[in-house]
């Protein structure tokens, strides 16, 4: 499995808007108009997240929900990260 270094995480990004790279894994911030669809999002989310057996981070405090993603068997970023995050910018219409 190939890791991506800071540079190239960060050139792949580009594609990605409002990630980032930052501590060998990239994150995201969401903001929802309450806590009801920040969850939803979440339990949306954990689907995609199952399928693929790689599990994000998920940090939420009423309607905010951090992601990070980070390939721990790798050590860091790998195309399953930017995969799953493809798949959770897909959930925000």
């Amino acid at each position: 499995m190939k890791k991506y270094t800071p540079e190239t995480a960060v050139e792949k990004l580009k594609e990605l808007p409002g990630w980032a790279f930052e501590n060998d894994g990239i994150e995201k911030k969401f903001v929802f108009n309450n806590f009801i669809q920040a969850m939803g999002f979440i339990n949306q989310l954990a689907l995609y997240a199952e399928k693929a057996n790689h599990h994000a981070e998920i940090f939420n405090v009423y309607n905010k929900v951090n992601i990070r993603l980070s390939t721990h068997d790798a050590g860091g970023v790998t195309d399953k990260d930017f995969h799953l995050a493809q798949q959770i910018d897909q959930l925000i219409p």
